[in-house]
């Protein structure tokens, strides 16, 4: 499904973000639009954030596919 890949994509640059800011305290995301207050930050912010609630609900879905198999 397209929506998780896209969700799944913004939740990886969510992490390496954190991951910047953790270990070297540089936030990626602020310094390249300007700011953790500028208005674009803070809808990558909120869109990394609506990922991660959407990709909780993979935890229960059932993507097992049945295989049919003709003998």
């Amino acid at each position: 499904m397209v929506i998780d890949k896209i969700a799944l994509l913004l939740l990886i640059v969510g992490g390496i973000n954190w991951g910047l800011i953790g270990i070297f305290q540089f936030d990626l995301v602020a310094w390249i639009f300007g700011g953790q207050a500028a208005i674009i930050s803070r809808v990558i912010y909120t869109l990394v954030a609506i990922s991660a609630l959407w990709c909780i609900s993979l935890l229960f879905r059932d993507t097992s596919e049945t295989a049919h198999t003709t003998m």
